[in-house]
């Protein structure tokens, strides 16, 4: 998106910056709007948490509802580098709960989408993407010691499963994203070890799975609310129904994820 950006000037006591783009704001940061920047969170989590975050990377897998409001949430906290991964394009039917769902964005892949807003809510991160499916023949392109922690956010059983083992297995903290859709009551979000979940249908397979597997713990976030039944038919050509949904439920499990990310990453 170089050049594309109108011309915005920030203004502070002491400069004026005209952000040009995400290369132009690259060059032309300087240390008070990135100090301006953090020092709401500094309040919260110290200078030390802070520093913290700007040296993890966080892998997120799935940037849909909950996935991308992970994304927002810890960018804007300061994490300093990512990995987005994701195959699908923003469709029509993503604009009703998708943060990076906009008329303008529509067709897009949204690993381009959000790379382009974590560039633009912070030009120091780096962001790598990978515009695929995760999938376990593939996981050995992944260096899972790499990350500081992973946030799982996709749908399928099968990749939730294999991201949660492999990033175990290299002893890198995981937080995995339990069913959001056909619920509309945010307060039942809890975070709890996956043997201590109830109610949630994927949590229930998850459990199962994961004890064949010998997994002895397992943080994620998952809802107390049974899953209503959709109202109609939807269908995307992948599955046989597609989940009802709305603005107010997946963003808040995004967030917590986020939230529990920090916390994990900010303890060390």
């Amino acid at each position: 998106m170089t050049g594309s950006c109108r011309q915005q000037p920030y203004t502070t006591n002491f400069i004026t910056i005209h952000l040009q783009g995400v290369a132009g704001v690259r060059t032309a940061v300087k240390g008070e709007i990135m100090q301006d920047m953090y020092s709401r969170t500094q309040m919260l989590l110290g200078a030390e948490a802070v520093e913290k975050l700007k040296a993890c990377r966080v892998a997120i897998f799935g940037l849909g509802g909950v996935g991308g409001f992970a994304a927002e949430a810890l960018a804007r906290a300061g994490v300093g580098s990512f990995l987005l991964v994701d195959n699908d394009r923003i469709a029509p039917s993503n604009l009703n709960r998708q943060i990076i769902a906009l008329h303008s964005t529509l067709g897009r892949l949204k690993t381009d989408v959000m790379r382009e807003r974590i560039s633009d809510i912070n030009p120091l991160a780096e962001v790598q993407t990978r515009a695929e499916f995760y999938l376990p023949e593939r996981a050995a392109e992944y260096d899972f010691s790499s990350f500081s922690c992973v946030i799982d956010a996709v749908d399928t059983v099968t990749a939730k499963i294999d991201i949660v083992l492999r990033a175990q297995s290299a002893k890198v903290p995981v937080i995995s994203c339990m069913g959001a859709g056909n619920k509309l009551d945010p307060t039942a979000f809890r975070v709890a070890d996956i043997y201590s979940t109830s109610v949630c249908p994927l949590a229930r397979v998850m459990r199962t799975e994961l004890k064949k597997r010998g997994v002895k713990s397992l943080k994620v976030v998952y809802s107390t609310e049974p899953p209503l039944t959709p109202q109609g038919s939807a269908s995307d050509g992948k599955r046989r129904q597609t989940p009802g949904s709305v603005s107010f439920v997946p963003s808040v499990a995004g967030l917590i994820a986020a939230g529990e990310a920090i916390k994990q990453m900010t303890s060390k």
